[in-house]
């Protein structure tokens, strides 16, 4: 259900219920959008997302642009409706033209991914702005990342810095993780590690991973804090925890070096595991030399091949070096076996299939 419904809804009371029907027949424009939510959300009657879409338009005919928005989400979901990208962005856009900061932040959304509409990053960079302007978090957050990165508009830290700091300050975790960035780094705002940290700390009290990655780096490397390995392993326990690969693959690092905790080659192992199968090139390369060595796990030369020969194939060098090195040491069926593991894997992937030549 689209922003609309919920701004409405509350003004609704059960005695009026029972008159919305009379009223919307009527022609009564508030009516018919309340039909349309009784409808869409199945309250007092049945959830019918055709009937909610035909007291919607109805309304939406009448120019009332909280009915034009639902009638566009309900076309881009494909709720009652033909799904149609096309057709939503023609009632966002009627919305959007009244003001309505949801109908166009979704204008937005369409011109940046070319949903429904040519790619326009110069008009989703104007429609974000709108919907900014009038507080909306998602919008002020997305103006900030093509600020940042010089889509659609000139490259402006400063201005990308502000439109972070406008949604961080309203609880948006990405902008404050990408505002601590920002502290951290100098882009934008002068230098400062406590802030960064202290932005990057609100993120990670949301459950942020990037944030919660950065705030492992931060403690790892010693920069901008005091170097201490047990809290960076707390903090990339809990990014890795949430499936971050770059999270996962310094936690194998840190159980392979036994850097914060006691040394464990079949945790490091374990978490190297997971971030190679997200694709991460050291991963596989650390992957491979474990198998190879035989450090937490019986020594398995196909394994470490397969391993070195993905990684290598994704451009990594020096996988691609031991994977000469440990090719010599392989007889030839076991070279076909772990070169048909690599491809196996690699056909698990399809999102990574292309233009990968496993040798």
């Amino acid at each position: 259900m689209g922003l609309g419904a919920a701004l409405l809804w509350a003004n609704v009371t059960l005695a009026q219920q029972d008159t919305q029907e009379r009223d919307a027949l009527a022609g009564d424009v508030f009516a018919q959008h309340n039909m349309g939510l009784l409808y869409s959300e199945g309250r007092s009657v049945p959830q019918d997302f055709g009937a909610a879409a035909r007291w919607f338009r109805k309304a939406a005919r009448q120019g009332y642009p909280y009915s034009q928005y639902e009638l566009g989400y309900l076309y881009e979901t494909g709720q009652g409706v033909t799904r149609s990208r096309r057709n939503a962005n023609q009632w966002y856009r009627k919305a959007a033209e009244q003001g309505y900061a949801a109908a166009q932040y979704q204008l937005g959304v369409s011109h940046y991914n070319g949903q429904g509409v040519p790619q326009d990053l110069a008009a989703a960079a104007r429609w974000f702005e709108l919907a900014a302007r009038q507080g909306l978090n998602s919008a002020r957050y997305n103006l900030g990342l093509m600020y940042e990165s010089g889509d659609g508009v000139d490259p402006n830290p400063a201005a990308a810095a502000r439109w972070y700091a406008a949604a961080a300050e309203q609880g948006h975790a990405a902008a404050q993780s990408n505002l601590g960035i920002m502290y951290f780094s100098g882009a934008g705002v002068p230098k400062d590690y406590q802030t960064a940290r202290e932005w990057l700390e609100k993120a990670a009290n949301q459950g942020h991973a990037p944030a919660l990655y950065n705030l492992g780096d931060m403690y790892a490397t010693g920069e901008g804090v005091q170097k201490n390995d047990k809290q960076a392993l707390r903090w990339f326990q809990k990014a890795a925890d949430q499936g971050s690969a770059r999270a996962q693959y310094r936690l194998g690092l840190i159980y392979e070096q036994g850097a914060g905790t006691r040394q464990n080659f079949a945790e490091a192992l374990r978490w190297y595991r997971l971030a190679a199968d997200q694709g991460d090139a050291k991963a596989q390369v650390n992957l491979g030399v474990l198998f190879a060595e035989g450090k937490g796990v019986l020594q398995d030369y196909v394994e470490a091949h397969k391993w070195f020969n993905l990684a290598a194939t994704g451009g990594d060098a020096t996988a691609a070096k031991k994977r000469q090195v440990i090719t010599r040491m392989m007889a030839p069926a076991q070279l076909a076996e772990a070169q048909k593991m690599a491809r196996e894997w690699t056909a698990s992937r399809p999102e990574d299939a292309a233009g990968f030549e496993i040798q």
